[in-house]
């Protein structure tokens, strides 16, 4: 684990990782279906690690409108247990990044936990955090996060491309962090964050930044929501509250299509996207 809190960032090496999933939370079940990491330091790729991964379930038509990975696509793939050595090489002695860690972090868990194999001890940098505290955004989605910055990669909802844009945010980040605030080291970086993030509690329930922004502002999102009998809507919310129930995580929300409180069933969820 790098500790020495005066290394430099521009020495630092960072292993910037995404996860796509067959659902929003692994305390109901869901699991890593695609995975990527990118070695770095200073913006100089060292060495990269992608790979899709057999969940073991199905995905939720949710996660596949957003991601579109098939079950096709997902045929002979590797299960977590036997990509963790690979995984790890990549991850051993740097910072790891991601866009809403937590995210990540807790599926991380669950599947270490699955694979019996301890969680690596790496300090962890959120890019979504920097973004809300260096930058006064409108919207913090990685999406909206590339846009704002100015970065040249898109993201796609798929690993690598996720991990690209993430890797280019967070050396917009560290730059402008040294020309507004002299921020030069990993401690610096560390404490400007508010300290390394932890791996979730068991049984937290980590949101996408859509939701929890929505939850924290009492803002106004589109969704497009797939219903029982397969059929897409069109809808404006305004999120109330998340609740778990029977396996599933729930949505509990002001619906303005029928101007009444309605409750979605989250891995049905294909897009969110909030108002201005």
């Amino acid at each position: 684990m790098p500790s020495d809190p005066n290394q430099l960032l521009r020495e630092t090496t960072f292993a910037i990782l995404d996860v796509e999933t067959t659902g929003l939370s692994p305390t109901y079940g869901h699991r890593v279906c695609e995975i990527a990491c990118l070695r770095a330091r200073d913006g100089v790729e060292l060495a990269r690690f992608e790979s899709f991964v057999d969940p073991q379930r199905s995905i939720s038509p949710g996660a596949l409108g957003v991601n579109r990975i098939t079950p096709e696509m997902l045929y002979g793939a590797p299960t977590f247990g036997e990509i963790v050595a690979p995984l790890l090489r990549v991850l051993e002695d740097a910072v790891l990044v991601a866009h809403n860690a937590p995210f990540d972090l807790g599926f991380l868990s669950a599947e270490f936990e699955i694979a019996r194999v301890p969680l690596p001890k790496n300090l962890v940098v959120d890019t979504l955090a920097l973004t809300r505290r260096v930058y006064n955004l409108g919207r913090n989605s990685l999406s909206a996060v590339a846009v704002a910055l100015g970065v040249d990669s898109q993201p796609t909802h798929r690993a690598m491309a996720d991990v690209q844009v993430t890797s280019e945010i967070l050396q917009r980040i560290i730059w402008d962090l040294d020309r507004r605030w002299r921020i030069t080291t990993l401690g610096q970086l560390l404490e400007w964050q508010g300290g390394s993030v932890p791996y979730p509690r068991p049984h937290a329930l980590p949101l996408p930044p859509t939701i929890s922004e929505a939850l924290d502002t009492g803002g106004r999102v589109r969704m497009r929501y797939v219903d029982a009998r397969g059929q897409e809507t069109d809808r404006v919310i305004r999120p109330l509250r998340v609740a778990g129930r029977r396996g599933y995580l729930y949505l509990i929300a002001h619906c303005y299509r029928r101007e009444a409180q309605r409750t979605f069933r989250l891995d049905r969820v294909i897009e969110l996207v909030l108002e201005d």
